[in-house]
């Protein structure tokens, strides 16, 4: 298969130790926007007229001079969830593989964040060559939906990223890492993740969109956690 084209910036919706190796070139142009507020319309309002959030909201990717804990990255499948970690200083490693479904796994999620120091998850969105969203995008949609009430109770951001052609890129980076052909299966997911991170990072979070619930009060909560890690 080709490798993926370079992405474009996307509008957002509302809905240990770092191995260092080199860094990849960025796939996205950053954007300008107005400092302190970043760009959201509400799911049912999608393309329709944008809403602005307090910067204490933008991914940590835009905010890395200002702080930010890690990201976790992952990368949703019907039957394991790759996971991976990062800050950005570094190319992200590749965590672990999750074979779990339904909230156990949006539970697990959310307690390897707390674990890892993580105040954001990164997930990546499957979308096709030009951009469209498929069935499982949907699957994805629905799953984070959930996933981002119960990481507001705790204080802690989704967004979701583009993550057409990384699963290649995992493989072409598991090869050249001289990851050995019998554990690329069992890892492929772990790395996977890893690749939807350092797209987010290298692209300053360009492409991240926000997923928000729709309870308000769990919006106060979240905000009021994203000031205070901001200011840690």
């Amino acid at each position: 298969m080709a490798a993926a084209k370079p992405l474009k910036p996307v509008p957002l919706l509302r809905a240990g130790e770092a191995t260092a190796f080199p860094r990849f070139p960025p796939r996205l142009q950053p954007r300008r926007i107005r400092a302190g507020v970043i760009r959201v319309s509400t799911p049912s309002t999608c393309g329709g007229g944008p809403d602005e959030l307090p910067a204490a909201l933008l991914p940590n990717a835009r905010r890395r001079r200002h702080g930010g804990g890690f990201s976790l990255g992952v990368d949703l499948g019907s039957t394991r969830t790759g996971i991976a970690v990062g800050r950005g200083i570094t190319l992200p490693r590749p965590l672990t593989v999750l074979k779990l479904r339904g909230q156990r796994l949006e539970l697990m999620l959310l307690d390897i964040a707390q674990k890892q120091e993580a105040d954001e998850l990164i997930v990546g969105l499957p979308v096709s060559a030009d951009g469209s969203e498929t069935a499982q995008s949907n699957k994805v949609r629905s799953v984070v939906g959930r996933l981002a009430v119960q990481a507001a109770d705790r204080g802690l951001r989704v967004y979701l990223q583009d993550e057409h052609g990384t699963s290649i890129d995992a493989l072409e980076f598991m090869i050249s890492s001289g990851v050995k052909r019998s554990a690329r299966d069992v890892k492929s997911d772990a790395y996977s993740a890893m690749m939807i991170l350092e797209r987010y990072f290298s692209s300053s979070g360009q492409g991240a969109k926000i997923v928000l619930p729709r309870q308000s009060e769990l919006h106060v909560k979240l905000l009021a956690q994203s000031r205070k890690d901001a200011e840690i």
